[in-house]
């Protein structure tokens, strides 16, 4: 079920048509029902809901899930829901042929959209005007994605053969002379239809929204994780 409504965003301007997408299946070997596990009194796919919600009307977003109980948490927030084969609910389907399948669901049922914002269940802990912020990023610079990053600070290399070998640094070097490097912190991507297409969520020309907060620490993978964004929760150190 969806509904059609003037979108409110609260940005000052956009130059396409956006809809928010978040991905959440049934199946987790590692950590079972995580994406409804409760975090802070909420099942955990209520944090990107009402994040969204902050920003984007609620049918502009929508949950794409094979599980009934996760659709049925979901809609309790009015958002829509897109229902995936099981088969894109297996450990081996990619968040990319996810979002291809919601894809070809907005281009047969005549939902505008020029681009997708992929918010993860797993990075429930957001900075307060990311979508607005990435947005805006997004547009200025014209690319056909757009993914947060974080700067990793740490010295770090391979191990094979139980030899150690540095690969961003020399040995003896001094932090503050390494040559930084990123990683994805999974907060937000912003990715083009045309992309989606292909079934591509980072494309060679992504944009790099740099971001230096606590938030990009918190990744729910494991039961001890759910603790750890409770600590920063807690003690308001986010």
């Amino acid at each position: 079920m969806f509904v059609r409504t003037i979108q409110k965003i609260k940005v000052s301007s956009t130059l396409m048509n956006y809809q928010i997408v978040i991905p959440a299946r049934g199946g987790s070997k590692r950590f079972p029902r995580k994406n409804i596990y409760p975090l802070n009194g909420l099942p955990l796919i209520d944090h990107s809901i009402l994040f969204a919600l902050r920003t984007f009307n609620k049918t502009y977003i929508w949950v794409n899930t094979d599980d009934d109980e996760i659709a049925l948490v979901a809609q309790n927030y009015g958002v829509n829901i897109t229902k995936r084969p099981k088969d894109l609910g297996s450990d081996t389907a990619s968040t990319a042929d996810v979002l291809f399948f919601q894809s070809r669901f907005f281009q047969e049922n005549n939902i505008a959209c020029d681009a997708m914002i992929l918010l993860q269940v797993t990075n429930p802990i957001r900075p307060q005007n990311l979508i607005e912020s990435a947005i805006k990023e997004f547009e200025k610079n014209n690319r056909n994605s757009l993914a947060s990053f974080s700067i990793l600070n740490r010295k770090f290399g391979k191990i094979k053969d139980s030899f150690y070998t540095p690969t961003n640094y020399s040995p003896g070097q001094r932090m503050q002379d390494i040559e930084p490097d990123y990683y994805e912190n999974g907060l937000i991507y912003i990715t083009k239809k045309e992309s989606i297409n292909k079934k591509e969520i980072l494309t060679s020309d992504v944009f790099p929204l740099l971001m230096d907060c606590e938030e990009s620490l918190v990744d729910i993978d494991e039961p001890k994780d759910i603790l750890f964004a409770e600590f920063l929760l807690k003690n308001k150190i986010i």
